[in-house]
């Protein structure tokens, strides 16, 4: 839970509640994340919990007080693997998931900086590549990678053992109808994403 203690760091003391940040949330969502009654299993199971600043269970706490600035800033939807256990475990079935994705997405539009930038330059880095090759291709992405971080020599020896174990393929996979297919995805969402921002200008 988030306690008065939290709630009265340094850090929180510059927080500004967002009553409409719920609002928001649920509609992304498309679900109520105020299912959620606080019984902090999805903290109990969730493998990721050691690296976050806060839990599961904490941030779904933080989202129903409308502490945007908390959640937005946290490094708790960072670093949530999206493995489902929560929900899994959720007598709800709230989509804890879904909501780490709607924070991280809501994060981006507001221009806020990820709490764990390595995790933004992977994503961003994965979905160039599967827009590029319709699929992953796992030594581009690495490519990619490296020149977004400049960790150049991280992890070397274990990518020449599984180049050697025949985990890792030089070339792509390379299929001009699937491609199409995936730049038609990529395109129906910037279009969507185009009008409801269109959408929001007209209110």
């Amino acid at each position: 839970m988030i306690t008065q203690a939290t709630l009265t760091t340094p850090q929180a003391k510059a927080i500004v509640p967002s009553p409409d940040f719920l609002k928001l949330i649920d509609k992304e969502i498309g679900a109520a994340t105020n299912l959620c009654y606080q019984c902090r299993k999805c903290s109990a199971g969730c493998p990721m919990s050691y690296a976050m600043d806060y839990t599961p269970a904490q941030l779904i706490h933080a989202i129903r007080l409308g502490q945007a600035d908390l959640v937005l800033n946290s490094k708790t939807m960072w670093m949530c693997s999206s493995c489902q256990t929560c929900m899994t475990r959720c007598p709800q079935e709230v989509d804890i998931a879904r909501i780490m994705d709607a924070c991280r997405i809501e994060a981006v539009k507001r221009g806020i900086k990820a709490a764990v930038p390595s995790v933004q330059k992977f994503n961003n880095a994965a979905l160039l590549n599967i827009r590029m090759f319709g699929r992953m291709y796992e030594v581009g992405l690495i490519g990619d990678l490296k020149m977004r971080t400049f960790q150049l020599f991280k992890d070397v020896g274990l990518g020449i053992k599984m180049f050697f174990h025949g985990k890792l393929n030089v070339f792509p996979s390379i299929s001009p109808s699937r491609t199409a297919t995936t730049w038609g995805i990529f395109s129906r969402v910037k279009a969507k994403e185009l009008e409801n921002v269109r959408a929001k200008e007209q209110k």
